[in-house]
């Protein structure tokens, strides 16, 4: 008897498909179910930093919706922090760089995340599964553009689940909300030099202590939020700390043409 190379794959990939399924259930405390729903999903948006909730259309992260996030990681990685924080399971698939320490530095919650760094043939179909059990799943494309056609299937899935989904490093048709994030400057932690200018920095000495980040906000209905967001660490080795403020200019809101 002969099994085709396709044939061993769909067997592949329904195993780790049902792998997630047991994963996701034991992170919401229900080891004994396939599919499991997150206990409480009563609030409409999942938890940002302030000074991103006053660039987003609803204050946060509207639960049924799909979100895509470009440019500098510090914002992805500050709303995974929050949305743990805040007692949310994150799933994020096919993102096997991502700093998952800076998630702790940034308030976060490991426990509370599972990873899928190598999806296979088929992210989007892995992600759709972390629908059913997770209140935010993170997608990286890594450079694909999903049709229309399965965006839609996915899109209403989101929806029927009330989870909230971030897209990253590929085009995703339809989503709701775009975010950019752009780094304007970076903050100099000096080595003897009594300067936090990095350019007068001497080359070797010091590290960097943060970014200074322009964030655009689009929603449907082309209104665009734009503000500059500083990224600042404090301390050092298990002690550190980064935390978001704003910085000037303030969030100004201006429709696209």
């Amino acid at each position: 008897m002969s099994v085709s190379v396709d044939a061993v794959a769909d067997t592949a990939a329904g195993h780790e498909l049902d792998r997630l399924r047991r994963q996701i259930a034991a992170m919401s405390g229900r080891p004994d179910r396939r599919s499991v729903e997150v206990a409480d999903r009563s609030d409409d948006v999942l938890a940002v930093p302030e000074v991103l909730a006053e660039l987003m259309p609803r204050r946060g992260l509207a639960r049924g919706s799909v979100v895509a996030v470009s440019g500098a990681r510090s914002i992805l990685l500050a709303m995974i922090a929050s949305v743990t924080a805040s007692g949310g399971q994150v799933g994020i698939v096919g993102l096997p760089q991502l700093n998952l320490g800076s998630v702790v530095e940034l308030g976060g919650e490991l426990p509370r995340i599972a990873t899928v760094p190598d999806p296979g043939v088929d992210p989007v179909e892995v992600a759709g599964v972390l629908l059913d059990g997770m209140d935010l799943v993170v997608l990286g494309l890594s450079g694909i553009s999903v049709p229309p056609s399965r965006t839609r299937v996915v899109m209403g899935r989101v929806r029927k689940q009330l989870s909230t989904l971030i897209t990253v490093g590929g085009v995703w048709p339809g989503a709701q909300v775009r975010m950019e994030a752009e780094v304007l400057t970076y903050r100099h932690l000096p080595g003897g030099t009594g300067s936090a200018d990095l350019a007068a920095a001497r080359a070797g000495f010091g590290r960097i202590g943060g970014v200074s980040l322009r964030v655009a906000v689009t929603d449907r209905g082309h209104r665009r939020r734009i503000g500059e967001i500083e990224v600042v660490a404090t301390g050092s080795g298990p002690d550190r700390r980064v935390g978001l403020s704003a910085a000037q200019p303030r969030p100004t809101l201006a429709v696209a043409n």
